[in-house]
């Protein structure tokens, strides 16, 4: 508790907080809008290159970042703000690149359909009777996910934008609501890939 009482003796920077959060709505728009294209565009790959293998690094990423946080939370249960301070970098580099390579991901590769056995990109009868109310509850996890993720991101940025600039009092606020919201989508994530395996 003492490492944490020494770090909020530390002066709040006001200007830099200005300068990120103008940049964290600028970056959650852009990434937004970009999530939402990528549904409706595609880019051809050359027939050699295949991202394939990107799902099931997806996967890990969210892992790694789902352990970061709660290490994190961990950390700063003990008192250990420094500790704290590199888990959360830590999820924040893991969830940085998951979101680059996500977005590279669909804007090259043809969406996989929960249920499609034979990859033709539509459910047949035979197929949706299957896969029967699994594919509801497919729906509601993958759902919650997207939604929560879109939902989350601005905040997840501004909370750490408040630590990283000496707002403790703002970021411990802030952390408590937006924090389960992140460790579910980063669960959630694993959950639908290994859900959706089957038919990749």
């Amino acid at each position: 508790m003492k490492q944490i009482e020494e770090i909020k003796r530390m002066p709040p920077n006001v200007q830099l907080l200005r300068h990120l959060k103008r940049a964290v709505w600028i970056i959650s728009v852009i990434v937004l809008g970009l999530v939402a294209l990528m549904r409706q565009v595609k880019i051809p790959l050359p027939e050699s290159v295949s991202l394939d293998f990107l799902p099931s690094f997806h996967a890990l990423l969210n892992t790694l970042a789902a352990i970061s946080l709660l290490m994190a939370l961990v950390a700063i249960k003990k008192g250990n703000a420094i500790l704290h301070q590199r888990w959360i970098y830590s999820a924040m580099i893991c969830s940085f690149v998951f979101l680059l390579s996500y977005v590279a991901y669909h804007f090259t590769t043809p969406e996989t359909i929960f249920g499609d056995l034979d990859g033709n990109g539509l459910l047949s009868e035979q197929e949706q009777m299957a896969i029967g109310s699994m594919r509801m509850v497919y729906l509601v996890v993958l759902l919650s996910h997207i939604a929560l993720a879109a939902f989350s991101l601005p905040f997840i940025l501004l909370t750490f934008s408040y630590g990283f600039t000496h707002h403790f009092e703002k970021h411990r606020k802030l952390a408590k609501k937006i924090y389960p919201v992140w460790l579910y989508v980063a669960v959630t994530g694993p959950v639908v890939y290994l859900m959706l395996k089957p038919y990749y």
